[in-house]
């Protein structure tokens, strides 16, 4: 039944590509230990031993491995992006996810067999682009950016042959997937091409006499206090003083949760669920990955009764960010 609509889940390292499968996932998306994906933290991600053993693991057991490639190689480091593609078709991956046309037109040119899925980091937020890229390069999927109201995902889902994925569950940026400027601005290091936000080394945590304190290259992003757990300090989730009011003034810490949304979804044709959380722990994936598998069963065996369970919510409020839910953009009954 699952097969008609997926279920993709993060997996940051081998640990947690094996919580997604044990737990329901249908596809599990991972990225290189490099500058190659949009999630180089230090810690997470695969080098080729892992990655071999977690597509071996996960393809004994029917689940589909994508490999993240969806930052933008520059002039000076073009090959690397390549022999990552290279690499990624070698191992025998079901998809490669990728932003950046120059690449997308290498992997169509020079591995024809190899599925290619357009990021969310490609921002195509139209039927228009996302028939552009199949025609030129045969995309086969698109993972909608987070701008898009039911009504208008609905419209882009009858307008072109491309599969489209969604968000589900997991953090938000601040609407503009592929052209965040935040962190390089305050850190000289872009995760569009070098796929960190609010990269480690920049990364502060000091204690002072009023409470924890977290900095982003010196730039002070939020206080703590006692008790206060203290949050990772991304520039768009900082509290800052504006007009003697001190608030989360870019973005509040909220995770999109779009359980009550799944008849809508499979009803319009929407091809597979994405959760975000590739730089989360095993336990958040085992834990959302096991929720929405059993919602989407559910959905799926009759989406004219599904009702949302008290209990499938209560588990994800205990991962969301700031334990606090939202529809997103989905929600704009105006349009």
């Amino acid at each position: 039944m699952s097969s008609t609509f997926e279920l993709v889940c993060p997996a940051g390292g081998l640990p947690a590509l094996k919580a997604a499968v044990d737990n329901g996932a249908d596809c599990v998306y991972t990225g290189f230990r490099d500058a190659t994906n949009a999630r180089n933290f230090t810690g997470l991600n695969f080098d080729e031993a892992s990655l071999k053993q977690g597509i071996d693991y996960a393809h004994r057991r029917g689940v589909k491995v994508f490999i993240a490639l969806n930052t933008y190689p520059q002039s000076d480091n073009w090959p690397h992006w390549t022999a990552a593609v290279d690499k990624a078709a070698a191992f025998g991956v079901d998809a490669i996810i990728l932003a950046d046309p120059g690449l997308m037109e290498y992997a169509h040119r020079n591995h024809p067999q190899l599925r290619l899925h357009l990021s969310v980091q490609g921002s195509a937020t139209n039927y228009e682009a996302i028939n552009f890229y199949r025609e030129r390069f045969n995309i086969q999927r698109a993972v909608l950016p987070r701008v898009l109201s039911l009504a208008q995902v609905e419209h882009v889902v009858k307008n072109t042959p491309v599969e489209i994925e969604v968000f589900g569950f997991g953090g938000l940026c601040v609407m503009v997937e592929g052209r965040c400027a935040l962190s390089a601005y305050a850190t000289g290091t872009s995760p569009n091409c070098q796929g960190a936000c609010s990269p480690g080394k920049a990364v502060r945590y000091e204690e002072t006499s009023t409470g924890m304190e977290t900095r982003l290259n010196g730039i002070l992003i939020d206080k703590f206090g006692a008790g206060e757990r203290a949050g990772y300090p991304t520039l768009c989730k900082g509290r800052f003083e504006v007009d003697d009011e001190t608030y989360y003034a870019i973005e509040e810490p909220t995770s999109l949760n779009t359980l009550e949304l799944l008849p809508e979804l499979l009803r319009m044709g929407i091809k597979a669920i994405k959760i975000e959380g590739r730089q989360r722990s095993p336990a958040y994936v085992t834990q959302v990955t096991k929720v929405w598998r059993q919602a989407i069963d559910s959905c799926l065996r009759d989406p004219a009764r599904f009702a949302v369970a008290p209990a499938w919510m209560a588990e994800l409020n205990k991962v969301s960010e700031g334990q606090s839910a939202t529809l997103g953009a989905y929600n704009r009954p105006w349009k």
